[in-house]
């Protein structure tokens, strides 16, 4: 129960990932806070984080691609309680398809909320998390990486918000704040399956056909469970993890090509 009184925040935390993630600490005893923009998804994210034990989860319903909301999730979390000791940057839904069919405004939404979203929580946060030696865990993905045709708005925002996650922990080491990135790969949930249908449009395949083609390909074992990432995240936040600083892990199975 070592995060027993800390209050975790997850961006994203109603569904996938966000949600294991959330789930993961409340079985810690942390307070959580989860954030996204559907209330409906938050309610059953509520309810289901909830059940892992430790404090009922607080959830706030806004828009992260504007200042206006994530000032909105700041604020609520700093009149309840005071004190953020983890911020995880999970929030995210860059669109995949054919580079010459997709919309100026799908690049402007996928930076607004990942990329952007990320910087302005980070912002607003750090003097909280700089007050409990905290520690910030970015969540982009492998396509930082691993460039792909059919995901070139991911890959373009992976990178930068992987670019910024570096440099922010200079200043981490100086306000002893931890922060590092974790990239996962393929993970079994409703995201993933919204990008294979996304790429089949693009190939003319079937989502089906896109998905035993990535396994095939890949040579990995399983899609990663949505727990694999939950677990490094609780690593990172421990006092076990706190001289692992500025670093970036994948949790992709092996799927990541040359040196890293």
């Amino acid at each position: 129960m070592e995060f027993g009184g800390k209050v975790v925040v997850v961006t994203g935390g109603s569904r996938g990932i966000g949600r294991a993630i959330a789930a993961e600490f409340a079985r810690d005893a942390a307070q959580t806070v989860l954030a996204a923009a559907s209330a409906a998804n938050l309610a059953a994210a509520a309810e289901a984080v909830g059940s892992a034990g430790g404090p009922p989860p607080l959830t706030i319903a806004a828009d992260l691609r504007t200042l206006e909301g994530c000032e909105r999730v700041f604020a609520e979390v700093s009149s309840r309680f005071g004190r953020c000791d983890v911020l995880v940057n999970n929030a995210g839904a860059t669109r995949g398809g054919d580079f010459f069919a997709l919309p100026d405004d799908a690049w402007t939404d996928g930076f607004a909320l990942k990329f952007f979203g990320a910087v302005r929580l980070t912002r607003l946060f750090w003097p909280l998390l700089k007050t409990a030696r905290g520690s910030v865990v970015n969540i982009v993905g492998g396509a930082a990486r691993t460039p792909g045709a059919e995901f070139l708005i991911g890959g373009a925002v992976n990178a930068a918000l992987a670019n910024f996650s570096k440099g922010l922990a200079v200043l981490g080491n100086r306000d002893d704040v931890n922060v590092n990135v974790i990239h996962p790969g393929m993970t079994e949930t409703d995201r993933m399956i919204q990008l294979f249908e996304q790429f089949a449009k693009a190939q003319n395949k079937t989502p089906d056909q896109v998905r035993d083609e990535q396994l095939s390909k890949t040579g990995i074992r399983r899609i990663a469970q949505p727990e694999d990432i939950a677990a490094l995240v609780l690593f990172l936040c421990s006092p076990r993890a706190r001289h692992i600083q500025g670093t970036a892990i994948a949790v992709d199975g092996g799927t990541t090509p040359g040196y890293y």
